[in-house]
């Protein structure tokens, strides 16, 4: 399974994990893939120990940080973080703030200490995102930025490139793909609306050869429903030079979710997921729950822009995820609509040597067929 990205990033297998845990990001990458850290729930001095342990515990293996700098967002251009969040705090209606508390409320969902509640911004913008990027930077084991929505600003493509670092984007079209490619980014990480977290609506098997046609020669990661080594042996003949996976990180053994959320993905069913506004303001997959579903509703308030809506809903996730035990049926459990397939729990390592296995399992068949057609 060796590609040009194996060479580029010093890895065994082009298999890059999307992760919010340090633990898998190590497992990965001493397995010889590529654990990606997303540093959008950190501040800078969250990610920076973060990062420090990493290094710790990875060896002389690579691994690479994801952020979050939209294109477009509320707030764009006050370049001072704390101006910035006192600007978009005050855009927030109280009723917003009122609805999300109510939800909670009703669900039984205890509140958070008053020492550990918080509305802030975290990512989103590039004035709370720049310095996730500096921080990551410093890290020499850090050889790949990636952007979760949209081209990064120029300035961050300039700053990363300039270190020697690689940086890739997601999308979710080949329009969005040329964009990446017209603005000097390294790789293109093309996810189908079956991913979990942000997606746009095109299915994986139209949306990876498309893309990858579009920005040839420049290297594409497949991204989007992919949770077995058939599925990346299908990412590799549609011309994929590797793959970008998320969710079936979620229920490894060393993820850090609390049991209560990893059994909610293990009884899910690949129908259980939904696209929703009602987390970040742009679509995001996760599972279906009362939360999802109230934001739906005619007579409730419609979700607000990024990076408004983050501001509304971090109490949510910080609440739901401490509380997992109590929170499920409003809980924040972003995940794929792969979540069909995940049904154990397991360690990172053997994720890995399953997607390695099957993926030469997958393709020795095609062989057989080749070879039978020929007799």
């Amino acid at each position: 399974m060796h590609t040009n990205l194996c060479d580029l990033f010093g890895i065994d297998v082009p298999i890059f994990a999307f992760t919010h845990c340090r633990d898998v990001v190590v497992e990965v990458s001493r397995a010889g893939g590529l654990g990606v850290l997303g540093a959008v729930g950190f501040t800078p001095d969250e990610l920076e120990t973060e990062l420090q342990w990493i290094d710790q515990h990875i060896g002389n293996h690579p691994y690479a940080v994801d952020t979050v700098i939209p294109g477009k967002y509320e707030g764009m251009g006050e370049a001072d973080p704390e101006k910035l969040e006192a600007q978009l705090r005050a855009a927030i209606p109280q009723g917003h703030r009122d609805f999300a508390a109510k939800l909670l409320a009703d669900a039984g969902v205890p509140e958070m200490p008053e020492d550990q509640k918080t509305d802030r911004l975290l990512g989103w913008t590039l004035a709370t995102g720049r310095p996730q990027v500096e921080v990551a930077l410093s890290h020499d084991r850090v050889k790949l930025i990636a952007n979760a929505l949209g081209t990064p600003p120029a300035e961050i493509t300039r700053l990363i490139q300039g270190t020697g670092r690689k940086v890739g984007a997601l999308c979710g079209s080949a329009y969005q793909a040329l964009k990446h490619k017209d603005a000097g980014l390294d790789l293109v990480i093309a996810q189908g609306t079956e991913g979990g977290g942000h997606t746009g609506e095109v299915g994986s098997i139209v949306l990876w050869p498309e893309v990858v046609d579009a920005v040839s020669p420049l290297p594409v990661l497949a991204a989007g429903g992919i949770g077995s080594g058939r599925q990346v042996a299908a990412a590799m003949a549609l011309g994929a030079s590797g793959v970008w996976t998320g969710s079936i990180w979620l229920t490894a053994k060393e993820a850090s979710g609390q049991l209560e959320q990893k059994e909610s993905y293990l009884a899910a069913s690949s129908r259980d997921t939904v696209r929703t506004r009602s987390i970040t303001g742009k679509p995001a997959r996760l599972l279906r729950n009362d939360w999802t579903e109230a934001w739906e509703r005619p007579d409730t308030p419609d979700p607000l822009p990024m990076p408004l809506q983050g501001m509304v809903t971090i109490d949510m996730i910080m609440r739901t995820t401490t509380y997992a035990d109590k929170a499920q049926p409003v809980a924040f459990n972003p995940v794929g609509q792969v979540v069909g397939s995940m049904k154990q729990i397991r360690p990172a390592k053997d994720v890995m040597s399953e997607l390695i296995d099957g993926f030469y399992d997958a393709t020795e068949r095609l062989n057989r067929l080749l070879l039978d057609d020929e007799d």
